[in-house]
Protein backbone atom coordinates (compact mmCIF):
# COMPACT_ATOMS: atom_id res chain seq x y z
CA UNK A 1 0.00 0.00 0.00
CA UNK A 2 3.03 2.11 0.65
CA UNK A 3 1.47 5.53 2.51
CA UNK A 4 3.12 8.22 4.05
CA UNK A 5 3.31 8.97 7.42
CA UNK A 6 3.97 12.19 9.15
CA UNK A 7 5.05 12.90 12.70
CA UNK A 8 2.46 14.90 13.99
CA UNK A 9 2.99 18.58 15.76
CA UNK A 10 0.91 20.59 18.46
CA UNK A 11 -0.57 22.41 15.67
CA UNK A 12 -2.51 18.82 14.53
CA UNK A 13 -3.99 18.28 18.33
CA UNK A 14 -7.58 18.95 17.27
CA UNK A 15 -6.96 16.76 13.88
CA UNK A 16 -5.46 13.72 15.88
CA UNK A 17 -8.38 14.16 18.50
CA UNK A 18 -10.57 14.10 16.11
CA UNK A 19 -9.98 10.93 14.67
CA UNK A 20 -9.71 8.89 18.01
CA UNK A 21 -12.86 10.18 19.04
CA UNK A 22 -14.61 8.66 15.28
CA UNK A 23 -12.79 5.66 15.76
CA UNK A 24 -13.28 4.91 19.74
CA UNK A 25 -16.81 6.18 19.11
CA UNK A 26 -18.80 2.66 19.75
CA UNK A 27 -15.17 0.82 21.10
CA UNK A 28 -16.34 -1.32 23.93
CA UNK A 29 -14.10 0.60 26.42
CA UNK A 30 -15.54 3.87 25.04
CA UNK A 31 -18.56 2.63 25.66
CA UNK A 32 -17.92 0.82 29.31
CA UNK A 33 -16.10 4.53 30.46
CA UNK A 34 -19.21 6.65 28.90
CA UNK A 35 -22.41 4.32 28.76
CA UNK A 36 -24.60 6.89 27.78
CA UNK A 37 -24.06 7.68 23.91
CA UNK A 38 -25.08 11.26 24.33
CA UNK A 39 -22.43 11.99 27.18
CA UNK A 40 -20.11 10.27 25.19
CA UNK A 41 -20.55 12.47 22.43
CA UNK A 42 -20.08 15.50 24.86
CA UNK A 43 -16.90 14.46 26.62
CA UNK A 44 -15.16 11.58 24.76
CA UNK A 45 -13.21 13.88 23.13
CA UNK A 46 -11.55 15.54 26.24
CA UNK A 47 -10.57 12.34 27.62
CA UNK A 48 -8.76 11.37 24.72
CA UNK A 49 -7.54 14.58 24.85
CA UNK A 50 -5.51 13.76 27.48
CA UNK A 51 -4.01 10.48 25.89
CA UNK A 52 -3.03 12.68 23.00
CA UNK A 53 -1.38 15.39 25.32
CA UNK A 54 0.51 13.00 26.63
CA UNK A 55 1.83 11.83 23.29
CA UNK A 56 2.60 15.07 21.80
CA UNK A 57 4.80 15.92 25.73
CA UNK A 58 6.48 12.45 25.97
CA UNK A 59 6.01 10.48 22.81
CA UNK A 60 5.49 10.67 19.49
CA UNK A 61 2.30 10.47 17.06
CA UNK A 62 2.00 9.38 13.80
CA UNK A 63 -0.40 10.66 11.30
CA UNK A 64 -1.43 8.79 7.81
CA UNK A 65 -0.75 11.13 5.48
CA UNK A 66 -4.25 11.50 4.41
CA UNK A 67 -5.26 12.03 8.03
CA UNK A 68 -7.34 8.42 8.28
CA UNK A 69 -5.27 7.09 11.00
CA UNK A 70 -3.20 8.36 13.96
CA UNK A 71 -0.85 5.72 16.08
CA UNK A 72 0.14 7.38 19.88
CA UNK A 73 3.43 5.72 20.88
CA UNK A 74 5.35 6.74 24.29
CA UNK A 75 9.22 4.58 25.23
CA UNK A 76 8.99 3.30 28.32
CA UNK A 77 12.39 2.60 30.04
CA UNK A 78 13.10 -0.35 32.06
CA UNK A 79 12.45 -0.21 35.76
CA UNK A 80 9.22 0.54 37.61
CA UNK A 81 8.09 4.31 37.55
CA UNK A 82 9.21 6.13 40.65
CA UNK A 83 6.04 8.16 40.54
CA UNK A 84 2.91 7.21 40.51
CA UNK A 85 1.26 8.16 36.95
CA UNK A 86 -0.74 11.05 37.18
CA UNK A 87 -2.51 10.33 33.71
CA UNK A 88 -5.70 8.38 35.50
CA UNK A 89 -6.57 10.83 37.11
CA UNK A 90 -6.18 13.80 34.72
CA UNK A 91 -8.02 12.04 32.62
CA UNK A 92 -11.30 11.89 34.93
CA UNK A 93 -10.44 15.24 36.39
CA UNK A 94 -10.35 16.62 32.05
CA UNK A 95 -13.49 14.63 31.24
CA UNK A 96 -15.58 13.74 33.65
CA UNK A 97 -14.72 14.36 37.16
CA UNK A 98 -17.94 12.49 38.65
CA UNK A 99 -16.45 9.31 36.51
CA UNK A 100 -14.53 7.18 38.10
CA UNK A 101 -14.70 5.23 35.27
CA UNK A 102 -11.93 7.50 33.40
CA UNK A 103 -9.61 7.13 36.29
CA UNK A 104 -10.34 3.31 36.55
CA UNK A 105 -9.20 2.30 32.94
CA UNK A 106 -5.87 4.07 33.32
CA UNK A 107 -5.43 2.61 36.98
CA UNK A 108 -5.83 -1.16 35.80
CA UNK A 109 -4.13 -1.10 32.51
CA UNK A 110 -1.05 0.46 34.41
CA UNK A 111 -1.04 -1.64 37.18
CA UNK A 112 -0.29 -4.58 34.40
CA UNK A 113 2.55 -2.73 32.26
CA UNK A 114 5.31 -4.52 32.38
CA UNK A 115 8.60 -2.54 33.50
CA UNK A 116 11.18 -5.25 32.85
CA UNK A 117 12.41 -3.81 29.86
CA UNK A 118 12.42 -1.20 27.83
CA UNK A 119 10.04 -0.91 25.14
CA UNK A 120 7.81 0.84 22.74
CA UNK A 121 3.84 1.46 24.05
CA UNK A 122 1.16 1.99 21.34
CA UNK A 123 -0.67 3.96 23.74
CA UNK A 124 -3.49 4.32 21.26
CA UNK A 125 -4.18 3.72 17.53
CA UNK A 126 -7.35 4.92 15.62
CA UNK A 127 -8.22 4.76 12.29
CA UNK A 128 -11.69 6.95 10.60
CA UNK A 129 -13.93 4.34 10.78
CA UNK A 130 -15.08 4.89 6.86
CA UNK A 131 -11.36 3.88 6.19
CA UNK A 132 -11.39 0.74 8.90
CA UNK A 133 -10.50 -2.10 6.89
CA UNK A 134 -8.39 -0.85 4.07
CA UNK A 135 -4.76 -1.96 6.19
CA UNK A 136 -4.11 1.59 7.39
CA UNK A 137 -3.73 0.49 10.98
CA UNK A 138 -1.16 -2.22 10.35
CA UNK A 139 0.93 -0.13 7.99
CA UNK A 140 0.80 2.84 10.35
CA UNK A 141 1.77 0.53 13.02
CA UNK A 142 4.24 -1.81 10.89
CA UNK A 143 6.50 1.37 10.65
CA UNK A 144 7.06 1.61 13.66
CA UNK A 145 7.76 -1.83 14.39
CA UNK A 146 9.97 -1.98 11.62
CA UNK A 147 12.28 0.36 13.80
CA UNK A 148 12.24 -1.64 16.30
CA UNK A 149 13.09 -4.27 14.78
CA UNK A 150 16.09 -2.92 13.64
CA UNK A 151 16.84 -1.29 17.73
CA UNK A 152 16.12 -4.41 19.21
CA UNK A 153 13.34 -3.23 21.36
CA UNK A 154 9.68 -5.03 22.03
CA UNK A 155 6.35 -3.30 22.33
CA UNK A 156 3.84 -3.11 23.96
CA UNK A 157 -0.37 -2.45 23.63
CA UNK A 158 -3.67 -3.09 25.30
CA UNK A 159 -6.27 -4.36 22.90
CA UNK A 160 -9.69 -3.01 23.58
CA UNK A 161 -11.77 -5.56 21.77
CA UNK A 162 -11.14 -9.17 20.59
CA UNK A 163 -10.82 -7.54 16.94
CA UNK A 164 -8.24 -5.70 17.08
CA UNK A 165 -6.58 -7.91 19.11
CA UNK A 166 -6.60 -10.44 16.29
CA UNK A 167 -5.16 -7.56 13.84
CA UNK A 168 -2.45 -7.14 16.17
CA UNK A 169 -2.17 -10.65 16.35
CA UNK A 170 -1.14 -10.83 12.78
CA UNK A 171 1.38 -8.10 13.65
CA UNK A 172 3.35 -10.41 15.72
CA UNK A 173 2.28 -9.50 19.52
CA UNK A 174 1.25 -12.05 21.57
CA UNK A 175 -1.52 -12.09 24.34
CA UNK A 176 0.11 -13.40 27.53
CA UNK A 177 -2.82 -15.11 28.70
CA UNK A 178 -4.61 -12.67 31.72
CA UNK A 179 -6.97 -9.74 30.35
CA UNK A 180 -7.62 -6.05 32.14
CA UNK A 181 -11.03 -7.19 33.67
CA UNK A 182 -12.93 -3.99 33.95
CA UNK A 183 -15.18 -3.86 36.47
CA UNK A 184 -18.74 -4.84 34.54
CA UNK A 185 -17.46 -4.43 31.33
CA UNK A 186 -15.38 -5.55 28.74
CA UNK A 187 -11.98 -7.40 28.87
CA UNK A 188 -9.28 -5.61 27.88
CA UNK A 189 -5.86 -7.89 26.32
CA UNK A 190 -2.06 -6.91 26.99
CA UNK A 191 -0.17 -7.84 24.05
CA UNK A 192 3.96 -7.78 24.14
CA UNK A 193 5.98 -8.07 21.21
CA UNK A 194 9.49 -9.30 21.04
CA UNK A 195 12.23 -7.68 18.53
CA UNK A 196 11.95 -9.48 15.61
CA UNK A 197 15.19 -10.82 13.41
CA UNK A 198 15.22 -9.78 10.32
Amino acid sequence: MGIRIQQAEQRDRELVVSVMEEAFHDDPVSSWVFPDEAHRRAVHGRFLGVFVDVALAEGRIDIAEDGAAVALWLTVPAGAPEEEDPTPALMRATADPDNERCELVGRLTGAVHPHDRAHAYLLMIGVRPDRQGEGIGAELIGAELERCDRQGLPAYLEASSARSRTLYERLGFRFPGRTVDLPDGPPMYPMWRDAQAG
